[in-house]
């Protein structure tokens, strides 16, 4: 069983920045893709950002140019930078990883809450 634990949600003013983070309790070179993912009420969960085990990136268009994935093999965690932030940013984030073999895992996903 693969546990992520996300962190680092909030409430921020529109323009300002937060780091979430997701914790994995395994050794993240052993997962495939991990990325995270946001849903805001009454919308589907869509994909944000994504890492691969190369270190390749994917972000939504939306969030491009503000938005940076990165991974920090000793902590076994993955961040998500966000800057310039926008009220459209706001809903629940949630952190996944794809593991060859195994499936997909879920955080249990962390709030961002942007006023303006």
């Amino acid at each position: 069983q693969v546990q992520l634990v996300e962190s680092g949600g909030g409430l921020v003013q529109a323009g300002g920045s937060l780091r979430l983070s997701c914790a994995a309790s395994i050794h993240i070179f052993s997962i495939a893709t991990m990325g995270w993912y946001r849903q805001a009420p009454g919308k589907q969960r869509d994909l944000v950002a994504s890492i691969t085990s190369a270190d390749g990136t994917n972000y939504a268009d939306s969030v491009k140019g503000r938005f940076t994935i990165s991974k920090d093999y000793a902590k076994n965690t993955v961040y998500l930078q966000m800057n310039s932030l926008k009220p459209e940013d706001t809903a629940v984030y949630y952190c996944s990883a794809h593991i060859q073999g195994l499936g997909g895992y879920w955080g249990q996903g962390t709030q961002v809450t942007v006023s303006s």
